[in-house]
């Protein structure tokens, strides 16, 4: 029995650091994990740098998961040293180091590979407006899908035009023109009901991005719709049904260029990339781990494109290897942004973005923080709806 005979203050976690390359799975070592981790009420506990069992690559418990409680610590805070650690942010980092101090020992210029450089909010001065008309802001089409199912697209047109893009247009059947023509003022309509008619609404250049995927459906012209995106090679973000149809169709699969951005779930992942979730399935029994930024490097990589793999520890990753995670947890926590829609606000942001002139890297990078401040802006109670709403306020911020 490891457990202290007398009151105490403070546990402190110093088993194991930074480099720790294979499982705690002496049972001698489990009496003190789980001593930390049964700390008597009123004492606090740290972890040194990392809490022992947690890989610092990727976030994950060494030994897999059935041995969390005996496997890895889980500590009130956690002291780093110079800069976080991809493991603080990644997977189960956060529930294991409770909140994240980084100290300063001295070391001089920027931290090399494996470890996460904090960067400041986006500027006022890229976000703001430049003069000019409101072709010169961009234009983003939104392609809807069938009667019914409109209300993810016209969530992702608000955001697009909210974030900046001059005009904004959601094109959509003919049967769905009664019920988005009563809900939509400062986005316009367009008829597009096949591919052919998108192909041709292309010929006008002032288009700068699309997006694909929010309510468009899973049907023959939906197919067509993402097809005609594709072979217009035109910046286009594509998210939800389009992902689902890219990953039932291997040849449109292979039509993704550089100017793509894909927004997948960890579900849509899967089923885009089976082999890249079956490795990071894989139990993580030794270290450096298997991590998202592993799996979202390789799907970039593979698809030729930005892939934004989502999550509260959202990664972002380009084909050269690239990559910024977005965690949204410690003090910029937002867990009610897990509702119905968000997603779909995302994907209008990027767009809106893109539209503007960001480049496919940076505007999912600011589409990412800009819908978390925006969660935060609200706070309980959020529904997708509200995310919008919200941008004024945070670019004001942004400004002051």
């Amino acid at each position: 029995d490891r457990r202290p005979s007398a009151p105490v203050d403070l546990l402190v976690d110093a088993l194991f650091g930074t480099g720790l390359t294979r499982p705690v799975d002496d049972p001698a070592l489990w009496g003190w994990l789980g001593m930390i981790d049964d700390a008597p009420a009123g004492a606090h506990t740290v972890a040194v740098d990392i809490p022992s069992g947690l890989c610092a690559d990727s976030g994950r418990v060494l030994g897999g998961a059935p041995d969390h409680g005996r496997r890895c610590a889980r500590v009130m805070l956690t002291v780093t040293f110079h800069a976080l650690k991809l493991g603080h942010v990644l997977a189960q980092g956060p529930a294991h180091c409770g909140r994240v101090s980084v100290a300063d020992i001295g070391l001089k210029g920027a931290p090399g590979a494996g470890v996460v450089q904090r960067v400041e909010a986006p500027g006022a001065d890229r976000l703001a407006k430049p003069e000019g008309h409101k072709y010169s802001h961009g234009h983003a089409l939104i392609l809807a899908g069938p009667a019914g199912q409109g209300g993810a697209a016209r969530m992702a047109a608000r955001a697009a035009l909210r974030v900046g893009a001059g005009l904004v247009t959601l094109g959509i059947p003919p049967a769905a023109m009664a019920e988005n023509a009563a809900q939509l003022n400062a986005v316009m309509l367009a008829l597009i009901e096949e591919g052919a008619a998108l192909a041709r609404r292309l010929e006008d250049k002032r288009l700068s991005a699309l997006c694909l995927g929010p309510g468009l459906g899973l049907d023959t012209r939906a197919g067509g719709l993402v097809r005609a995106a594709l072979e217009g090679a035109r910046p286009v973000v594509l998210d939800a049904d389009a992902l689902t149809l890219l990953s039932r169709d291997s040849e449109m699969l292979a039509m993704l260029h550089p100017a793509c951005i894909l927004t997948p779930h960890m579900g849509e992942f899967a089923r885009l990339f089976p082999d890249i979730v079956h490795d990071l399935n894989a139990p993580a029994i030794r270290g450096p781990a298997f991590s998202r930024v592993d799996a979202t490097r390789a799907a970039a990589r593979r698809a030729g494109c930005v892939v934004l793999l989502k999550g509260p520890d959202t990664v972002i990753a380009r084909p050269d290897g690239l990559c910024t995670v977005h965690c949204a947890a410690y003090g910029r926590v937002a867990p009610w942004l897990a509702t119905a829609g968000a997603g779909d606000v995302l994907a209008g942001l990027i767009t809106g973005l893109v539209a503007r002139g960001f480049n496919t890297m940076e505007a999912a990078e600011i589409a990412a923080w800009l819908h978390v401040e925006c969660a935060r802006q609200f706070g309980p109670g959020l529904i997708a709806e509200d995310l919008p709403e919200q941008l004024p306020q945070v670019l004001r911020g942004l400004r002051s």
